[in-house]
């Protein structure tokens, strides 16, 4: 049972960074290349919808690799089709000089709404998929993925002491103007709160013997912990590239964020 656990962080892990490092890769790339990168993604992408829609047939140690693997792909065509600037919104100039509150959210969302629209599509598309389906994990890891990504999008709006936006590429330079630079929000600190709270009372749940300790269970928990991680990482200057610096050949600084 430990080695099970083990070998799910383990690969929950490696999914995140390697998942990661290969949209910065790709995103760092010339823009003559964005083409066959979208191309090349969008077949994994429809693979991706096999695999979920395999793994919901059955509760499984291999359907919940084969579920979180797949969300992971499903989920990295949405970040490459933003990075790249396939899909954003309807606004892509930066932020009007002076604008503050309501038009200045409004001005955030315009940025960035064709590509939540298409989080939310694919989600729909999921919950449908998973309709009397037993295994649920390839849900819960979407579900998860786009809470944390929604929690990191508004305190970027509502401003963090290391927002990234020195890292965006050229292509994307507009969006670092709708960013705040700024101390710890309360917003930050109620995120980051709740956050943590879930997370802390998961491992409690599992001390106790209160939950079966399945491989999807530990991927879910595991995920949450590295996007706590992402979280801490707005407020502490760690420099990136420790992380991913063989994904920055193209340029010196990566993008890890899309904007709130």
């Amino acid at each position: 049972m430990v080695t099970e656990v083990v070998w799910a962080c383990v690969f929950t892990a490696l999914s995140w960074w390697l998942g990661t490092g290969v949209i910065l890769w790709l995103d760092r790339l010339p823009a003559r290349s964005f083409r066959f990168s979208l191309a090349g993604w969008t077949v994994l992408l429809a693979l991706s919808f096999w695999g979920v829609a395999q793994s919901m047939k059955e509760v499984s140690v291999f359907n919940a690799y084969l579920a979180f693997g797949s969300v992971i792909v499903m989920w990295g065509w949405h970040e490459l089709a933003f990075l790249t600037g396939w899909i954003t919104g309807p606004r892509n100039i930066p932020l009007d000089p002076g604008t503050t509150g309501w038009p200045r959210f409004v001005q955030s969302v315009q940025v960035m709404l064709y590509h939540e629209l298409g989080l939310l599509a694919n989600f729909a598309v999921l919950w449908w998929m998973q309709e009397g389906q037993p295994s649920h994990v390839a849900i819960c890891t979407y579900a998860l993925l786009w809470c944390m990504r929604l929690s990191a999008k508004l305190n970027l709006f509502f401003g963090v002491p290391q927002n990234g936006a020195q890292y965006l590429p050229a292509h994307l330079k507009y969006l670092a103007s709708y960013f705040r630079t700024r101390d710890m929000t309360v917003w930050f600190v109620l995120s980051m709160g709740v956050a943590m709270g879930i997370w802390f009372w998961l491992v409690w749940l599992a001390q106790q013997g209160a939950v079966a300790i399945t491989t999807g269970w530990v991927m879910l928990a595991t995920l949450l912990g590295l996007a706590i991680v992402e979280h801490i990482i707005m407020i502490f200057p760690w420099p990136l590239e420790r992380l991913w610096g063989w994904a920055m050949g193209q340029t010196n600084k990566p993008a890890l964020t899309s904007p709130p």
